[in-house]
């Protein structure tokens, strides 16, 4: 079967979390977000995972999380940094290209501190090793938002199962007027080697464009634009499982219940 890489993207900061939230323990026994992903990722069938992270992050990554995970699938790492005069990197569409040296296959993107649930890592995988298409998992907008605040969400609008538009709502409370089955991206993506190239060209266009002080190079921006130049077609996978994270502190509870819920449903027996 074709080899297959998920990229990890761990490089962020979370400000309103209020610390390093990609290796806060939610497990009984010290795991974090990120083992949950690779164990979903592996039995999927992923081959490799590929780490973004900050210099500065790395002997804590590795020593939480990371060198465990390497005893179970290939790892690699690759290093997104905050530039002079910002505060944080350029965004999620450079860190995928921080990757283009190492990543070779077709691939996963996700974010490390989003737990997506199996169903997502199985669809994506299945849908890498059998199309060339670019895809793009997404939730239903009821089972993606907390209670303890507003959260951001990329909106879909999707024709014959393919995305057409993603717009972006930067405060959707839980109690919201959109349809419950509201198609939102959750910066889950599937892609193959031939995006590094537009993701280059982008950049470069970025740097001579953007105010390098605080805007950032964001994928669906990326997608959007290569989408309606009829450079990709992007298809838009679904999975019924709820989505979580911790935009704030008061979500690690939830997730930390639901994580404890299906670990003893034997969902992650051997993590």
């Amino acid at each position: 079967m074709m080899k297959t890489t998920l990229v990890v993207m761990a490089a962020g900061m979370g400000s309103r979390f209020g610390g390093l939230k990609q290796i806060e323990p939610i497990g009984k026994s010290g795991e974090v977000i990120i083992d949950y992903s690779a164990y979903d990722a592996i039995k999927a069938g992923f081959d490799k995972i590929v780490f973004i992270i900050k210099k500065d992050i790395e002997s804590d990554f590795k020593r939480i999380v990371g060198d465990r995970i390497a005893t179970k699938i290939d790892v690699e790492y690759v290093y997104q940094e905050s530039p002079e005069g910002r505060s944080k990197p350029y965004g999620t569409a450079h860190a995928i290209l921080c990757c283009r040296d190492v990543v070779k296959t077709p691939f996963a993107v996700i974010n490390a501190d989003d737990f997506y649930g199996a169903t997502a890592f199985d669809v994506i995988h299945n849908h890498l090793t059998t199309s060339n298409d670019y895809a793009m998992v997404g939730f239903a907008l009821e089972n993606t938002v907390t209670e303890n605040g507003t959260v951001a969400r990329g909106v879909c609008e999707i024709v014959d199962g393919y995305l057409t538009d993603v717009k972006e709502h930067t405060a959707i409370s839980k109690d919201n007027d959109f349809p419950k089955d509201t198609i939102v991206s959750m910066n889950m993506w599937g892609f193959t080697p031939c995006i590094f190239d537009e993701l280059s060209i982008g950049f470069e266009y970025f740097l001579k464009t953007a105010n390098l002080e605080k805007d950032e190079y964001f994928i669906p921006s990326v997608v959007d634009s290569m989408i309606k130049n009829g450079k990709a077609k992007v298809r838009v996978l679904t999975t019924p499982d709820k989505w979580y994270g911790v935009t704030y502190r008061d979500d690690k509870y939830d997730i930390v219940k639901a994580i404890n819920k299906m670990t003893k449903e034997g969902k992650y027996e051997g993590i």
